[in-house]
């Protein structure tokens, strides 16, 4: 198992939030990664317009997972409506 971070950006609405990070842990747990740390960034500006939003709440985590599963849970965020954007960033040891 290889260290990642994975920075999310969600909408800024309570309901869709709640929702993406649900979906978001389910996906995580069923694709066998550990969660060691969840960091709450908080509410920002993009940097540009993504889905007519200008602001996001971006969380970050810390995660242990198997290279080949990363490729797997890009397919299925993408097709979480819930989430803004993504980046799975591999942490060298």
């Amino acid at each position: 198992m290889r260290q990642y971070e994975l920075t999310v950006v969600f909408p800024l609405e309570e309901d869709q939030y709640q929702a993406g990070r649900e979906k978001l842990l389910a996906d995580l747990s069923a694709n066998g990664a550990e969660i060691e740390k969840t960091d709450e960034v908080g509410d920002r500006d993009l940097a540009y317009e993504i889905k007519k939003r200008r602001r996001g709440r971006y969380v970050l985590f810390t995660l242990k997972l198997e290279p080949a599963r990363v490729s797997v849970l890009d397919r299925i965020f993408k097709l979480n409506g819930n989430l803004l954007k993504y980046l799975f960033v591999r942490i060298d040891e």
